[in-house]
């Protein structure tokens, strides 16, 4: 259940806010006042953009609601968000959705990331230049203290995700990212299903396979010793997160789509063999295979639905079906040279193993060129910074 605390009556806005700054909290009665009333100083004093502070406390047991409530009452442009479940992304996902600002963020509570990195971290998102913006402990130019073993978890676990997902971005698990409300209003905050630590990196690499683009600034990060994340509990969540997304991928999808086209080609060849003879029976289940292994890729592996462009996408699937045919019936031709009347699992084998070859070759047809899409370009409306730095 997630419950809105009560909240000041807003005055009307002449123009939309520029950025909501999210906070989660769980039991952080310790650092919640001391953070959110310097988050508060510094972008009442150096930000130049309106903005808003959202606590977003999903289940504390301590003094946190107290607390908040208080900086609520308190601080201008402060409100309070309460959910009675635990999570940090079902925090984010419930104060993001209910957001009215052009660009909404978080940062962790500990404000273990220099505030100086905010501006540089809104700016691309306000101006269109970028949709989501990150902060990167691990890129060129950023000034990190941490104990070795945190480094060593951190370098390994961005590592994983490089060679698993093929992330193209340096630093999943910085806690200091936004994303324009546009985008995630999108499908993409709709798309992503872990609620908890593992909600930032699923964000990301969602938002990569739609060809987003993601901003990345080095950041000044100091180690909060006082940290209650459990580090073998989020491991092990996050590489079931990493597991679920890398099944999920348009690789894994075109490979499973691949194994049940293989199947069925290997059925029709051998009830077509009789009549039709082997290159009768071998083009005959290609092409059969082939219009469905189109279709279902076209759906599931690349997401486009409806019948728009149908017949162009087929039509170039056909043309990736001659290619296949032609290394099929090359390598059927070499197999009856060498053999006049081979064994019929013989020829299917060479068959198989014909297919086998082209199908990156498929792959990369399909991707770049079957069901390639166009960039739309964008035109979105530039930044408005205020004249003097004012809270909504």
């Amino acid at each position: 259940m997630t419950s809105l605390a009560p909240l000041p009556t807003r005055r009307p806005a002449l123009r939309p806010l520029d950025v909501e700054i999210v906070v989660p909290v769980h039991d952080e009665q310790a650092a919640l006042e001391r953070s959110v009333r310097r988050l508060h100083r510094f972008l009442r004093t150096e930000f130049p953009f309106s903005w808003r502070i959202v606590i977003a406390d999903n289940a504390s047991t301590d003094a946190t609601p107290r607390i908040a409530a208080r900086l609520a009452a308190a601080l201008p442009g402060v409100e309070r968000l309460r959910l009675e479940r635990k999570g940090r992304g079902r925090a984010l996902r419930a104060a993001w959705s209910a957001s009215d600002a052009r660009v909404v963020a978080y940062m962790d509570v500990d404000l273990s990331t220099d505030l100086r990195g905010l501006l540089p971290l809104v700016a691309p998102l306000l101006s269109g230049h970028s949709d989501l913006a990150i902060g990167t402990r691990l890129a060129h130019g950023a000034r990190v203290v941490r104990g070795p073993t945190r480094e060593l978890i951190s370098r390994g676990y961005n590592s994983i995700l490089h060679a698993v997902l093929r992330a193209r971005f340096s630093d999943a698990q910085c806690g200091f990212k936004a994303a324009r409300a546009e985008v995630l209003g999108a499908g993409l905050l709709d798309a992503v299903r872990d609620d908890g630590w593992f909600f930032d990196t699923e964000l990301l690499v969602l938002a990569q396979r739609r060809g987003l683009r993601i901003h990345e600034v080095p950041v000044d990060w100091i180690d909060d010793p006082d940290s209650r994340v459990r580090i073998v509990r989020t491991a092990l969540d996050d590489m079931r997160g990493v597991a679920r997304l890398a099944a999920a991928s348009a690789p894994a999808r075109f490979l499973g789509i691949g194994v049940v086209s293989t199947l069925a080609f290997a059925l029709l060849f051998l009830a077509l063999r009789g009549p039709l003879g082997a290159a009768g029976a071998n083009a005959a289940a290609l092409a059969v295979t082939a219009v469905a292994n189109t279709a279902a890729n076209r759906r599931l592996t690349f997401g486009i639905r409806g019948r728009k462009d149908v017949v162009r996408h087929h039509l170039r699937g056909a043309a990736v079906f001659v290619l296949a045919l032609a290394l099929s019936n090359g390598a059927l031709g070499v197999l009856h040279g060498i053999d006049a009347t081979p064994p019929r699992a013989l020829e299917l084998a060479v068959l198989v193993s014909g297919s086998a070859l082209a199908t990156v070759t498929r792959y990369v047809a399909l991707k770049t060129w079957v069901f390639a899409r166009r960039l739309v370009p964008r035109h979105p409306r530039p930044p408005s910074p205020r004249s003097s730095p004012r809270s909504c």
